[in-house]
């Protein structure tokens, strides 16, 4: 048994930034402004990117654009998902709706993965049939003022994703962090089309580009997929729980620890051992005290505690 004081709450010794599971009307405001963000900057990359890649017909502008369109699909999807992820538990929905975050990031997924494949094919053509590029240094300067309005989103969403863990925003910034090294490498492909008449270098960053997408649509896919199969916390995490349950005096073990998340919404369910001539009262106390302990460490989990009385043997397949 540990021996720490009954009352000191070891959650207080260090910061623990832990799951976000709570929804306050501030967080679901950044939420709601990161999406709408979203939105706005991929409706206006689409345009200029669109203006760009007609102007100058090349292939690793197209990928751009592409890649511009499906992040702004995959922003009208969270723009559609957030809203009703944010939504509080009802009769039919118990645990919340936060799973809807996962589902739109599999749609955003396969959104990413198609647009990989669409690039490969106009590259593979390109390779084939290699054409001049016109209008090289328009389609560079709108690259330079795609890359500087990307950067501004990128930081607002790192700021809203700090502050709440969403998922779908997280997932959204992902596509808008890639553009970045997207954008670059088109400049590239602009400069040694259009300075050296390097005309293989425009499919080829294509190429690149739509292997780039396609591991960050694989990342999504596994991050989701684990979420909405209910994958267990970090084993960080399940070890900080397990020392804050044990530092409490009158716990003599825990069993049965089982974690998930569900969007920003996190649950955590354990069994502590307790003396079996212990009073119910005191046992319900215990466990409001480990409830809030665990709270703090991870704030707005939902967290639930059976007490088992000591010395009962019982069958614990997960035993932590």
């Amino acid at each position: 048994m540990n021996t720490a004081p009954e009352n000191e709450n070891p959650a207080e010794k260090s910061s623990q930034a832990g799951f976000s599971g709570g929804i306050d009307p501030g967080k679901a405001r950044l939420m709601r402004l990161a999406t709408y963000a979203s939105v706005a900057v991929a409706m206006t990359l689409i345009i200029i990117k669109a203006w760009a890649w007609v102007m100058s017909d090349s292939i690793a502008l197209l990928s751009s654009l592409v890649d511009s369109i499906l992040d702004a699909l995959a922003s009208v999807v969270n723009l559609i998902a957030v809203p009703h992820a944010l939504e509080p538990a009802d009769d039919e929905h118990r645990f919340g709706h936060g799973k809807v975050e996962s589902l739109a990031s599999l749609a955003q997924a396969a959104f990413i993965g198609g647009s990989a494949v669409f690039l490969v094919f106009q590259a593979a053509e390109r390779f084939i049939h290699p054409q001049p590029v016109g209008h090289g240094e328009l389609g560079i300067l709108v690259m330079f003022a795609s890359m500087a309005l990307t950067l501004v989103l990128v930081l607002f969403q790192h700021h809203v994703v700090k502050k709440t863990g969403s998922v779908a925003v997280s997932t959204d910034s992902l596509h808008y962090r890639s553009d970045l090294l997207v954008n670059a490498g088109v400049i590239l492909a602009l400069v040694a089309v259009t300075v050296f008449d390097w005309r293989v270098v425009d499919p080829l960053v294509a190429v690149l580009v739509a292997l780039y997408i396609l591991h960050g649509a694989w990342k999504i896919f596994r991050q989701s997929y684990d979420m909405l199969m209910d994958r267990e916390f970090p084993i960080e995490d399940r070890n900080r729980i397990s020392e804050i349950v044990l530092a409490h005096g009158d716990v003599h073990g825990l069993h049965d620890l089982r974690t998930r998340s569900s969007g920003i919404n996190s649950f955590i369910q354990l069994h502590v051992e307790l003396e079996g001539g212990m009073p119910l009262l005191k046992a319900h106390e215990i466990a409001d005290e480990l409830e809030n302990w665990i709270g703090e460490a991870f704030p707005g989990a939902d967290v639930i505690i059976h007490q088992d009385p000591l010395g009962i043997a019982e069958d614990h397949p997960h035993t932590i």
